[in-house]
């Protein structure tokens, strides 16, 4: 699906006469001006799957902060950008097939954050799962020595009397009188499986989606299995992507537009063309006898 159909971008005209304005002041960065009559690019058009490739600097994560921007996407955290980013996003527009229900962002930084909650949580079921191994320990030493303590005294006492009961009743081993009360245990997925998570919890309905160098949090099996999911949804829902990368995997994505941004003019551009993806095939190329 097309909602977002075109870009355009302010002209290099425009950019020069409102940065000569101001200059009279006291900024000391006119970023995001400057950057893209630099690459002579003025307008981008739009696929189901759009990537933007380039280096740092290049300007690929400033046009998914443009367009996010001017489709008020969901932000799950903060960006860093200039007093006159919004400046500059007033000076641009977008054309479009129709408009989404929503649209979101989805960052590194997001998926960083996810995982530490992640781990935050993993934490404190360790901690549970510790108290109630000693607590199953010490009530079957116990009820050795004071028979009593299986024994209900007063309703105030119901708590404690059925979790000890648990422990005594013959069916209840400690791993599994543990596992009933600790609630799922997530440290058994790795930061690449809880990265993976992340972003298919976050897509999941009809939407567009802005992603910001996803491979940042993934090994190579994790971003062929997103790519995968990412291209099954692109084809079977009403959802749009674009994104923002570097990595080869991603750039291989079937029916996708590629800008590239490092090229002079920025121009679309076919996967296996890219200087980035070459030198990947050239150093294999390079060692083939090694795979025989």
């Amino acid at each position: 699906m097309i909602y977002a159909k075109r870009l355009v971008l302010p002209s290099e005209y425009a950019e020069i006469e409102f940065v000569k304005d101001e200059k009279r002041t006291c900024f000391n960065t006119f970023y995001p001006f400057n950057i893209f009559p630099n690459k002579a690019l003025r307008e981008v058009d739009f696929a189901g799957i759009t990537l933007f490739y380039g280096g740092n600097g290049s300007g690929k994560s400033t046009l998914i902060n443009i367009m996010a921007q001017i489709m008020n996407a969901v932000r799950y955290s903060e960006f860093n950008h200039s007093p006159l980013f919004g400046e500059f996003v007033e000076m641009c527009s977008v054309e479009y097939n129709s408009m989404p229900k929503r649209s979101y962002v989805l960052t590194s930084d997001d998926v960083f954050d996810y995982v530490l909650y992640a781990r935050s949580v993993n934490e404190k079921i360790d901690d549970r799962r510790n108290e109630l191994y000693e607590k199953y320990v010490n009530v079957r030493k116990e009820v050795q020595y004071n028979p009593e303590i299986g024994r209900l005294k007063n309703l105030g006492d119901y708590d404690r009397w059925k979790e000890t009961r648990e422990i005594l009743s013959r069916k209840s081993s400690q791993s599994s009188f543990v596992k009933r009360r600790v609630a799922r245990d997530i440290d058994l997925h790795s930061n690449g499986e809880t990265a993976m998570r992340y972003f298919i919890e976050r897509i999941d309905e009809d939407a567009v989606y802005f992603l910001d160098e996803p491979e940042n949090s993934l090994s190579i099996e994790y971003q062929i299995e997103l790519l995968d999911y990412i291209e099954a949804t692109a084809r079977v829902t009403d959802s749009q992507f674009i994104i923002a990368t570097h990595s080869p995997i991603f750039l291989s994505m079937r029916n996708s537009k590629i800008y590239n941004l490092d090229d002079y003019p920025a121009s679309v551009c076919k996967w296996t063309d890219l200087p980035n993806v070459r030198k990947y095939f050239d150093f294999f190329m390079d060692r083939r006898e090694e795979f025989l």
